[in-house]
């Protein structure tokens, strides 16, 4: 069959869920035997998200292909278990700087450019289609999200680009989900449908009428309020659908398919609706809502103050607590407030410790403190990216014996420089798009634990980094203890390492938080938060 394309816009207010919304959505249609593919388009102006701030916008998530993109990708490929690659995530600074060097080449013909036609033609031409993706691609839905809010400024050329598009290719090729806010007044004990009102008019007034509408509230809608919702908002009352607060996260998948989210969603297409597999996903669920052991993981990092600056690295600690039937609890310890004088205070208790990745010189010393505590008090430890690079300077430090050992990036002072700069990085001017970012292999040591962790010798992993362990320093490593257990395939770049007489203490340079699935946890974490109960009952 053709492609089906299915819109989700959000109104009201920002932070309403329209990509766990979007990615519910491709799991039940997945689980209906459909093949699923989504996309991201983002409003803002930068180019990709790598050089924003954490704090400020969340982590950065790294396709397989090495595309920095919005976290909302995360949830995708968890949820739907897809490896997404660049024209996933698309962004108006994309749009523009494609449609700026177009005009340089005068590509244009000497035409004014404007915003209808050229940017709107130009996002629309990012729009998936399977010829672009991947020759013999069977992919059957695409789901889009629209960043943003109806009426943002920003968002305004992305709308006028869908309402051109449906018409374009159809209306039984392409149904539009609004997701929108119906808040409870304490005061009166009542939810308001005025502001959903309000946005679907917004919305219809540029040219879109929702055929669904995701209704997030904190209380049940009874059908009274759906049968109201629809006749203001011109749609089908069984379209209305419930979206209220979920336990956890995943369990949204199960409350969309008792909503009929993707029986609405087949319906409005004429297509087939067979019964959904949710087996495995419903299992993962009830495992995590009953878990047998309790954990507590200490994360220390620099970005703390917004818990979404390390999504994935949370996210898989929970799954490897799943696979473990174990409540993990994380304790967020700010390396920057951390010092040799409270570290045993704010880390004694945890039964495990993890050091995230992370950029520049801020809160780096009480990382390293955090480490050195891992190490001597044989605590369960995984070092992720920088959490590899620090572990490797703390133990040079402490273990080897060279006492200014650092990074370059960090101390560009240091005489014993661990960590340097790629040597094909040197140079760079740039900071965006210039890092080692995708998919690399790795190859381990059959006798390290690593290599029991992943039961292969050959993996693969996602990177972001410019800085890498330097060579010079690995004889020393090897002959004061510390094991180098992974590196690339031609032996150049150390990947991943540990130290034989601890219980657990495993480092890597990749970010394998980013395949990590709730059904399919990844083994680094599975292996960890298993370290971190034995170490829990020891």
């Amino acid at each position: 069959m053709s492609v089906k394309y299915v819109f989700v816009t959000g109104g009201v207010v920002s932070g309403l869920g329209k990509g766990i919304t979007a990615a519910s959505l491709g799991r039940l249609l997945k689980a209906r035997g459909y093949k699923v593919t989504m996309q991201k388009f983002d409003p803002y102006i930068n180019m990709d998200p790598g050089t924003m701030n954490p704090v400020q916008h969340g982590e950065v998530f790294v396709t397989e292909d090495g595309t920095e993109t919005d976290l909302d990708l995360g949830h995708y490929e968890r949820f739907i278990d897809e490896c997404l690659d660049k024209r996933s995530n698309v962004t108006t600074g994309k749009i523009y700087w494609t449609i700026l060097n177009k005009e340089r080449r005068g590509e244009f013909g000497g035409n004014t450019v404007q915003v209808v036609p050229h940017v709107t033609n130009e996002i629309k031409s990012r729009f998936y289609k399977s010829e672009q993706f991947n020759e013999g691609d069977n992919t059957e839905f695409a789901i889009i999200e629209i960043g943003g809010t109806v009426g943002d400024i920003e968002s305004q050329p992305y709308i006028e680009a869908i309402r051109q598009f449906q018409y374009e290719v159809g209306h039984d090729n392409c149904v539009m989900i609004h997701v929108t806010l119906i808040p409870y007044l304490q005061s009166s004990h009542e939810l308001k449908t005025k502001p959903t009102q309000a946005s679907v008019k917004e919305l219809q007034g540029m040219g879109i009428h929702p055929d669904v509408l995701v209704c997030r509230c904190d209380y049940p809608l009874n059908q009274e309020i759906k049968k109201k919702i629809a006749l203001f908002c011109n749609i089908k009352e069984e379209n209305v659908i419930e979206n209220s607060n979920v336990s956890i996260l995943y369990e949204i998948v199960e409350a969309m398919e008792k909503e009929h989210l993707a029986d609405v969603v087949l319906n409005s297409m004429n297509l087939p609706n067979p019964k959904p597999d949710l087996e495995d996903w419903n299992t993962m669920v009830y495992n995590w809502k009953n878990p047998k052991y309790k954990v507590n993981i200490a994360l220390v990092g620099k970005y703390i103050t917004l818990h979404d600056s390390y999504l994935s690295v949370v996210e898989s600690l929970k799954h490897g607590g799943v696979a473990n039937c174990a409540d993990v609890t994380i304790n967020w310890i700010d390396s920057e407030q951390l010092t040799k004088e409270n570290v045993s205070d704010l880390l004694g208790n945890a039964d495990g410790i993890i050091v995230p990745g992370g950029f520049g010189s801020r809160g780096v010393e009480g990382m390293i403190t955090a480490i050195e505590y891992a190490r001597v008090n044989k605590k369960p430890y995984l070092g992720i990216c920088l959490g590899m690079q620090l572990s490797m300077v703390e133990y040079a430090r402490n273990v080897i014996g060279f006492k200014d050992a650092h990074s370059l990036e960090l101390d560009p002072n240091t005489t014993h420089p661990i960590v340097h700069i790629m040597p094909d990085k040197d140079g760079l001017e740039n900071i965006g798009g210039t890092l080692r970012l995708g998919a690399y292999p790795c190859i381990l040591e059959e006798d390290s634990k690593a290599y029991k962790v992943y039961g292969t010798k050959e993996i693969s992993e996602r990177h972001r980094h410019r800085y890498e362990v330097n060579n010079d320093y690995r004889e020393d490593f090897k002959t004061h203890g510390m094991k180098i257990s992974g590196v690339s395939p031609d032996g150049r770049i150390v990947e991943m390492v540990e130290i034989p007489e601890h219980p657990w203490f495993i480092a890597t340079q990749a970010h394998p938080e980013f395949k990590s699935r709730p059904n399919k946890p990844h083994p680094l974490f599975a292996g960890f938060i298993k370290a971190a109960l034995d170490h829990t009952n020891r």
